[in-house]
């Protein structure tokens, strides 16, 4: 028996040779080539800019790269602030190496990385990475329990926590206080723990956001519990709350519903919740919730607010979803987001307007003072960086290309104008200042408004003039000059503020000039580069029917004496609820 298995090992050897000598499988020495050049490293973590943002005082990561070379890698060496922590030799692909180093000494400051790599050919690459540890996060804002800024990944900095991620949300690439935002995706989103939020009777959500009106509903923020009859087309409404947006006649209307144990309540605005997704801005959205109310605000105003019959119930609310109503809140197709999101954060109290207003300054990028309402300055944007609103544009106004501040101004054209609504515009003070390089075609033209309708007159609505409330302050020829006036409505009539001479502008000068105006409960003031053109005694202003403002133009409150749009330039457009003093004013203008 063993000779026959001896023979028969021996005829498969004689096989395999013979196949081999015939071309089958065989086996070729396949010369690498020249060396076409020097390693290629590509760093994966941290890259160039990278901040961390954890509370403890000393974190470890794990330095992620890439290394790739025509022949072969022979040593790569990782350091740190010019100190080696790796040196890696033994690859299993050494032509193609990832790979992961881990460092458990990243204090807080700037830091640089290193990775150098070199072939067996001694030629050497070296990428590097400047990358900072920030300091702890420390709680700007009273009662704050949550807080994500999204600029570089989804950690929640109170409880230093990386949110759960679903499908594939995103980084925006813009944001509104730094260089990034959260975007969405179709089906993604991010969840977040509860158990850190100190849920109660009482919690506030402020955050800003830019509208993706594709899908035309969607969920924004839901912590709700499980619906356990209806798992795949959850929407269970007992506990916790919904806020989320949908479509109404091509706004979407943000709305919020709270769950109180027997039942749940509804916060829904109606038009004053509404967003128009077409402007293409960054607008600000809160809702609170006490254990009697829920309110919900867009730029700081307030939408809507609704009774609530007991307290928010959080039975089994053991998750935020953040830009999705899934998985809690998806049986009338609230699902993903695909907006974006930035500067999200939560409160265990319910916030008062004047707080969420005070949020709204802190993170706006600019900063207004004291009393201001509205600043426009034209940079390529009708922003007002104020509220972060922009405007409703009516025709084909431009910019200008050049400005007296900043990279741009307003241009007016034929039938074009802005408007806004002249929501927290409104006081019993007003003031406004801006420059402006006029155009004297049209020799007359309205540029600043605020008027209430003139449905009375018989021309309505091409003709209106209607001067009880609100103001005008307005340009006409004036013997080859353009004469800057202001008529304020005081209820049962108007007045008059005309300088005469002392309020014209040359037109042939092409030149920046300083306008403000300012209005107080006795006095009326047009001033011209700073100094008083004319003044005139008032009673007051009255504001009724004034709704909205309109800038470079009298339209639609102002035209029966063809004061319609402004051809000129205008820049640095200023808006206060208080009365300027002439010193103030001058201080703006040399700003």
């Amino acid at each position: 028996m063993k000779l026959y298995i001896n023979k028969l090992i021996g005829f498969m050897l004689l096989v395999l040779v013979f196949s081999c000598d015939n071309g089958i499988d065989s086996i070729t020495q396949v010369d690498p080539g020249a060396d076409a050049g020097s390693p290629e490293v590509t760093l994966k973590y941290p890259i160039d800019g990278t901040k961390i943002k954890v509370n403890d005082p000393v974190v470890a990561i794990n330095v992620e790269f890439e290394v790739t070379d025509d022949i072969e890698v022979e040593t790569i060496t990782v350091s740190i602030n010019n100190t080696p922590i790796a040196t890696l030799s033994d690859f299993k692909d050494y032509r193609r190496v990832l790979a992961e180093v881990p460092f458990d000494n990243v204090t807080t400051g700037q830091h640089e990385l290193k990775v150098e790599a070199t072939d067996v050919n001694g030629n050497t690459t070296t990428a590097t990475a400047n990358f900072e540890k920030e300091p702890p996060y420390i709680p700007i804002f009273a009662n704050e329990t949550l807080y994500m800024d999204f600029e570089s990944d989804f950690t929640e900095f109170i409880s230093v926590t990386r949110a759960t991620e679903i499908g594939t949300p995103g980084l925006a690439g813009e944001g509104l206080a730094s260089n990034n935002a959260y975007v969405g995706a179709e089906d993604s989103y991010l969840t977040v723990p509860t158990s850190t939020m100190q849920l109660g009777n009482e919690i506030s959500a402020v955050f800003w956001y830019k509208l993706n009106a594709s899908p035309d509903r969607a969920g924004v923020l839901v912590i709700g519990p499980p619906d356990v009859a209806n798992p795949d087309n959850q929407n269970n409404r007992s506990g916790g709350f919904r806020f989320f947006r949908e479509n109404a006649g091509g706004m979407q209307r943000f709305k919020l519903n709270v769950g109180t144990g027997a039942g749940d309540t509804w916060v829904d605005g109606g038009t004053a919740a509404d967003v128009d997704p077409n402007k293409d801005e960054w607008v600000n959205l809160a809702f609170t919730i006490s254990a009697t109310e829920a309110r919900v605000y867009i730029n700081g105003q307030l939408a809507k607010e609704s009774t609530l019959s007991a307290p928010v119930d959080w039975t089994d609310c053991d998750i935020l979803s953040i830009m999705s109503g899934a998985p809690r809140f998806v049986g009338w197709n609230h699902k993903s987001d695909q907006s974006f999101m930035d500067e999200l954060r939560f409160f265990n109290t319910a916030l008062s307007q004047a707080d969420i207003q005070n949020i709204i300054g802190v993170t706006n990028p600019y900063t207004p003072d004291d009393g201001e309402t509205m600043y426009l300055a034209f940079d390529g944007t009708y922003k007002n960086w104020v509220t972060g609103g922009t405007a409703d544009v009516v025709g084909t106004p431009g910019f200008a290309g050049e400005s007296k501040s900043g990279s741009d101004a307003y241009a007016g054209a034929a039938d074009s104008y802005l408007t806004f609504p002249t929501t927290g515009l409104l006081a019993s003070e007003f003031s406004a200042t801006m420059w402006h390089k006029v155009n004297a075609t049209p020799d007359r033209a309205g540029v600043l408004v605020i008027g209430p309708e003139d449905t009375g007159n018989a021309n309505y609505p091409d003709s209106q003039n209607n001067r009880t409330s609100g103001f005008r302050f307005f340009r006409e020829n004036a013997g080859g000059m353009q004469r800057f006036k202001l008529n304020v409505g005081t209820g049962a009539g108007d007045t008059w503020v005309d300088g005469g001479a002392a309020a014209d502008v040359d037109p042939t000068a092409n030149e920046w000039a300083h306008l403000a105006f300012t209005i107080s409960g006795t006095k009326a003031i047009v001033y011209i580069n700073g100094e008083v053109a004319a003044e005139s005694d008032i009673t007051g202003v009255d504001w009724t029917g004034c709704d909205i403002l309109s800038i470079m133009s009298g339209a639609p409150r102002f035209t029966g004496w063809n004061h319609w749009s402004d051809e000129s330039y205008l820049d640095e457009l200023h808006v206060y609820n208080k009365t300027l003093s002439q010193s103030e004013v001058q201080t703006i203008m040399g700003n």
